[in-house]
């Protein structure tokens, strides 16, 4: 990882200069944390997605909770971009985390009681606990990345990394608890509950994380109250959101191209004779382990140019038709290996880009506006993947 003082702007090396090393190493793996805890029940539920289809064997369960999810996502962003200032960020931190094992936890207690009751409302239900996710990930995603972008780069990128690494571990939790118990009703039932306990575990020690977060300097000399928005000077959102319009575009391009992709159209849509009920758990692994990747290359290496951000957003349009040759094209283009390496390439260039311009776009702007310039990608963000989860459902057609 290179050194985390080289590229910062004038603002960061006052910073650096006058906080302890340790500190900064405290504040860089918190945020870290708190990313990976961000996206871990979204990840928590689309990597059980072999034992959603068994449950649940007549709907499009993935393609659903992607809508579900992104567009409840979507309403609290919105709903924090009029009234954030109004809520501590320690309000927000806490009360999104609390929504998000609540949500884990009625999983397994619906599977329990689904064994003794005949109440057909458990679709239902799981849905709506999805949405509360979405919710909860609204509230946290939203005020993270606001934080975050009044921060040095490195805590922007502690952020993403931190995303991705959820996916990826989830993923392998998710194997191990599968490949670990024998593969019958009652076995996929078990790992699943383990799989949910353990993951509001984590989640459990987000929320400590997260309160200790706040009594660190860097966050102190940063955030005041952690009120966003609570200054007067606020700078006006569509002000600013004019300003960074081009990156904004390129982070709602990255997401409607992935959720339209990942993970509906490789859970539902792409069969394995040989894999079978392996082989949506493994393209989901595989996605998830190069989105890290990507999502840490950016610790090592960044484009300093926002313009071939964007560009590189916009070119992976190219994911459609290289997809639609897996379903529809020849016969050992629609194998197992082809079908990886692409989900291989979607992933990293989902976690280079997107780690790359929410890096690069706060810091385009004066520092009093990076935060407001942090919300805005995190709106475009979550309007592209609810884009993308309403565009993945044109792969039935």
């Amino acid at each position: 990882m290179q050194n985390p003082k080289k590229d910062l702007g004038e603002h960061d090396q006052a910073l650096y200069h006058t906080e302890p090393h340790e500190t900064c190493r405290i504040a860089y793996v918190i945020h870290f944390l708190l990313g990976a805890g961000n996206l871990l029940p979204w990840n928590a539920f689309i990597s059980a997605a072999d034992y959603f289809g068994y449950i649940y064997p007549s709907h499009h369960v993935e393609k659903v909770f992607a809508v579900a999810y992104m567009g409840s996502s979507l309403i609290v962003l919105v709903a924090m971009m009029c009234f954030g200032g109004r809520l501590s960020f320690r309000w927000r931190m806490n009360v999104g985390f609390s929504m998000f094992i609540i949500s884990l936890l009625a999983t397994p207690l619906m599977d329990w009681n689904r064994r003794r009751s005949e109440w057909s409302g458990h679709y239902g239900m799981t849905v709506a606990a999805v949405s509360v996710c979405g919710l909860a990930d609204g509230l946290i995603g939203g005020s993270l990345l606001g934080s975050a972008g009044k921060l040095p780069k490195q805590y922007m990128q502690a952020v993403f990394a931190g995303t991705a690494s959820s996916g990826f571990l989830v993923c392998i939790l998710r194997i191990v608890t599968k490949a670990s118990l024998p593969h019958t009703p009652q076995g996929l039932r078990t790992s699943v509950h383990f799989y949910f306990i353990v993951s509001t575990i984590i989640l459990l020690f987000c929320i400590a994380c997260g309160n200790v977060l706040l009594k660190l300097p860097v966050m102190e000399q940063n955030h005041g109250e952690f009120h966003l928005g609570h200054s007067n000077l606020r700078p006006n959102f569509w002000q600013v959101a004019q300003k960074i319009k081009a990156p904004a575009l390129g982070v709602f391009m990255i997401y409607t191209v992935t959720l339209s992709i990942f993970p509906g159209f490789l859970a539902e849509n792409l069969k394995s004779k040989v894999l079978r009920d392996w082989y949506p758990v493994l393209l989901i692994t595989t996605y998830n382990g190069s989105d890290l990747v990507g999502k840490c290359l950016t610790a090592i290496y960044t484009v300093k140019s926002i313009k071939k951000a964007t560009w590189g957003c916009l070119a992976r349009l190219v994911m459609y038709p290289l997809f639609a040759t897996c379903l529809h094209g020849p016969k050992w283009l629609r194998t197992e290996l082809p079908v990886a390496v692409l989900t291989f390439i979607l992933g990293l260039t989902n976690g280079y880009l997107t780690s790359l311009i929410m890096i690069l776009t706060p810091k385009s702007v004066p520092n009093s506006e990076a935060e407001v310039a942090a919300l805005v990608m995190a709106v475009s963000l979550a309007v592209g993947l609810l884009s993308g989860s309403i565009v993945g459902w044109l792969w039935i057609i």
